[in-house]
């Protein structure tokens, strides 16, 4: 009945009003504070335009070291130019190349990158660098960290108003997760060429918000980097291209050997049938 249905869209209306409620229908974006990915693309798809701050990002790939600096690196060169903190990288599958960092606003010693022994001390280290008031946001790896970990790490991140990225493998896409944004990274071929830039897919798992059906083809790396990259593939492709018309006459060539050679008159002093190493002097001749 007509009547009815209008009401009920006034009562879900007014709770829309309300901090942490919204339409599933719509993103969310409430009064979270955000910080732009540098992607706008990414930042489309995302309740108020970027990655939360002072809340648990959560990043799932197949495989560690891959995709995650490349996708958080603008959102950090942002925040690093307009505020003061460290970065605390807790382990980290990969030693951080500092001048790749820097290229992308990230100066190498606002970094403090912490070695765990086990997965228990890299759950604490996280957690005490989030409670520090000179911390501006941590990354940590944590493949073996569970919910209850997880909601710890995000406590204390709306504490202190900080950024907070954890690195799990895809495995743990089917576990529950109190990360506000859950992103399933993934590597991208680029279309039509091999050796073009990498490309990477996001697929955005939990979101405030609608479901996203269709993943995010975003570029893999720096646009200066994909330009020296395509550079190298078209110097690439000429090169085999003059390879390739180089063996096709050789082997035209080559054809046309055997009948040249049988009407060359016989080495004086050769025995029929005898081959001698002067003979294959002068096949390489004709070839």
């Amino acid at each position: 009945m007509p009547a009815p249905r209008s009401s009920l869209r006034v009562a879900f209306d007014f709770s829309s009003s309300v901090p942490g409620v919204w339409h599933a229908d719509v993103l969310g974006a409430g009064q979270q504070q955000v910080l732009p990915t540098g992607f706008a693309q990414l930042d489309a798809q995302l309740p108020g335009g970027g990655w939360p701050v002072g809340a648990l990002s959560e990043v799932l790939q197949p495989l560690a070291g891959l995709h995650e600096w490349q996708l958080v690196l603008p959102a950090l060169g942002q925040a690093t130019a307009r505020r003061a903190g460290a970065v605390v990288v807790v382990a980290p599958p990969c030693e951080p190349f500092g001048q790749a960092l820097q290229a992308q606003g990230l100066l190498p010693e606002r970094l403090c990158v912490v070695r765990a022994d086990s997965a228990k001390a890299a759950l604490w280290a996280a957690e005490q660098a989030l409670r520090c008031g000179d911390v501006l946001a941590v990354l940590a790896w944590l493949p073996q960290a569970q919910p209850a970990a997880l909601r710890r790490l995000q406590l204390a991140a709306a504490q202190q108003r900080q950024l907070l990225w954890v690195f799990r493998p895809d495995s743990a896409a089917p576990q529950a997760s109190p990360a506000l944004l859950r992103l399933l990274v993934q590597g991208l071929a680029m279309p039509g060429e091999a050796a073009a830039p990498p490309g990477m897919q996001v697929q955005i798992l939990k979101r405030r918000g609608p479901p996203l059906v269709q993943g995010l083809d975003l570029p893999g790396c720096h646009p200066r980097l994909a330009q020296v990259l395509l550079a190298q593939a078209e110097r690439r492709r000429a090169a085999q291209g003059v390879a390739s018309a180089w063996v096709a006459s050789r082997n035209g060539a080559s054809a046309q050997a055997p009948g040249l050679l049988r009407e060359r008159p016989a080495l004086a002093g050769r025995a029929e049938g005898r081959g001698h190493a002067l003979d294959r002097a002068a096949i390489a001749l004709v070839r």
